[in-house]
């Protein structure tokens, strides 16, 4: 049995950690409350632009712009979204798992002969740095003040390369924000731009300015608005796994904490026990 100098340390030490996880988990709580509501306030806007967009892309026709035009996906980019800090459960092992899978089927299937991964968020770049899969670039995680910059920043680069002919499909990989408890690992694509199957074979509009001028102007916000809420989605998802990996923590640090107080009183009896033993067997040698 441990000593009773090494149990009271242990017990310093899990109260400690305690007051740690306690800590962050009401940060996490506050800052999930401001993230939620952004993200809430960006679902209509992101939605609306995504069926407008698919809607004139379905009337307009695949060759009336480039990031429009189907190609075969023979190399892919796959964007994959986590976060630059950790203690946050499964949260970033899960979607770079999903992410890595899905590309592993991909080759497997011989529905892509190439691909790379552009990883958002330092835990997702050492997560396949250490597996040695092939990487187009990395960039820090996002957070509420930088997701505006950093969605444009990543725009810029993916519809540079599709349109350069450099990859033929791009795809985001990141978890959606149910609740929170709940995150679910979204995997949908990006460009080309898919139009939508309600809007083919109808009639076409009158388009004020040009039909070019409209696709070269929503196109690239469709994409720009696209990752940036998937960005704000991740965000959200983070601090409400870590608030939920947090409140696990500070409940297994109490249950921990209960054990090793019965172990140390146990501990303690006994020595008192074995001490009164002593003083009672010393007391009758002496009568003796």
């Amino acid at each position: 049995m441990a000593s009773l100098k090494a149990v009271r340390t242990r017990i310093a030490s899990v109260k400690s950690t305690q007051k740690i996880t306690s800590a962050m988990k009401l940060v996490a709580a506050a800052k999930l409350r401001r993230a939620q509501d952004a993200i809430v306030a960006a679902r209509p806007y992101a939605h609306s632009l995504a069926e407008v967009t698919a809607e004139v892309a379905a009337r307009a026709g695949g060759e009336s712009h480039p990031l429009l035009q189907q190609r075969d996906p023979r190399r892919v980019a796959v964007v994959v979204i986590t976060s630059d800090r950790g203690l946050c459960g499964g949260f970033n092992s899960n979607v770079c798992r999903a992410a890595q899978r899905w590309g592993n089927d991909k080759i497997q299937l011989k529905e892509a002969d190439e691909i790379s991964y552009l990883v958002v968020g330092r835990k997702g770049r050492d997560f396949f740095r250490r597996r040695k899969l092939p990487m187009k670039g990395d960039l820090p995680g996002p957070t509420g003040d930088t997701a505006v910059q950093r969605a444009k920043d990543l725009a810029a680069t993916l519809t540079d390369d599709f349109l350069s002919s450099r990859v033929d499909s791009v795809v985001l990989v990141y978890n959606q924000f149910r609740s929170i408890v709940s995150q679910k690992i979204t995997i949908e694509p990006l460009l080309p731009v898919a139009p939508s199957a309600a809007g083919r074979g109808g009639q076409d509009f009158l388009y004020e300015p040009s039909k070019n001028e409209i696709l070269d102007w929503i196109l690239p916000l469709y994409v720009e608005m696209q990752i940036h809420a998937a960005l704000l989605e991740s965000i959200a998802s983070e601090f409400g796994a870590r608030r939920t990996a947090m409140e696990n923590a500070t409940k297994n640090a109490t249950e921990m904490i209960d054990r090793l107080t019965l172990q140390y009183n146990r501990a303690r009896q006994a020595a008192i026990t074995k001490e009164l033993m002593e003083i009672v067997g010393g007391a009758e040698a002496l009568k003796g």
